[in-house]
């Protein structure tokens, strides 16, 4: 009877971690771990307490729904006036955002016509991704700005569920290593084990990988200085789309002064008719008694 239970424990063992590691290493498929006809023909033959085992390793839970879960990931290209300065800001507004520099390049070109630039790459937040954004557009002219969003939910959820059932595994081919009598027996499940526990470190390191892509963004970030060092004149081009840049900034905050300054006007505007009533009766009133006493 412990050889039975032997040889299902681990033929069940076989079926689970082949198709973890088939679902590890397809990311995004669904998992899909069925009992072969062997392992059934095998069941139907032992005594029901083994069946109860090899069903309890077998089983699956029901589809779950995945919850969105997204990788976002932005680009951003600035010209600045100094690629200096502008780093020593970027790596300011990292630490207020609690992120982490992950990469940065900086060219520093031989011929002094030639623009200075620097790539920068950085990690924070998600729920700051926007406003770190927004603080680095400040830096310099936007020159391009992107963001790109991955729903990696339905992997993140099959891994879950192959970590669950390879526990349960590990769990039941550890009881009953403890309980084989041949050192036959022993040796097939210590492989089968360990085979099991190498799939529960791999997905397990693979569902730790993708969270944390969901926990914090990227950001690369490309920066491009105004003037080259020989030359300290700013491109036509440059200071054309800078002047039209704060042009329209200032027409902008002009135009939403204007609109609030309306809606205070349109809250107010109540009061500003009694009040202007009562002005006008009183004018009235006192041009009656100026007119009677006249009279």
């Amino acid at each position: 009877m412990k050889s039975n239970l032997v040889l299902t424990t681990v033929l069940s063992g076989i079926v689970l971690s082949s198709c973890a590691a088939t679902g590890g290493d397809a990311a995004g498929r669904s998992v899909s771990m069925p009992q072969s006809a062997a392992l059934k023909q095998l069941a139907a033959t032992i005594p029901a307490e083994t069946n109860d085992t090899a069903n309890t390793i077998a089983s699956t839970k029901a589809p779950v729904k995945a919850k969105s879960q997204l990788i976002k990931k932005a680009t951003m290209s600035l010209v600045v006036e100094s690629i200096d300065k502008s780093i020593s800001e970027v790596t300011q507004i990292i630490d207020k955002q609690q992120g982490d520099l992950i990469k940065l390049a900086q060219n520093q070109p031989l011929d002094e016509f030639v623009r200075s630039s620097a790539s920068i790459q950085l990690r924070v937040p998600q729920n700051s991704l926007d406003n770190t954004l927004n603080q680095l557009a400040k830096l310099g002219i936007v020159k391009n700005r992107s963001i790109t969003a991955e729903d990696v939910g339905d992997r993140i959820v099959d891994f879950q569920a192959q970590l669950v059932n390879l526990r349960r595994t590990e769990t039941n081919l550890q009881k009953i290593m403890d309980k084989a009598g041949s050192v036959r027996d022993t040796l097939s499940v210590s492989r089968e084990l360990s085979n099991v526990r190498d799939s529960i470190e791999r997905i397990d390191a693979q569902l730790k990988n993708l969270q944390n892509q969901v926990n914090y963004s990227t950001i690369s970030l490309n920066l491009e200085a105004a003037v080259s060092t020989k030359n300290p004149q700013r491109g036509f081009g440059l200071q054309v789309q800078d002047t039209w840049n704060k042009s329209t900034n200032s027409v902008g905050k002009f135009s939403m002064g204007l609109l609030k300054l309306a809606i205070w006007l349109m809250a107010y505007s109540p009061y500003v008719f009694i009040l202007a009533f009562g002005i006008y009766g009183f004018n009235r009133w006192r041009s009656a008694k100026t007119g009677a006493r006249l009279d």
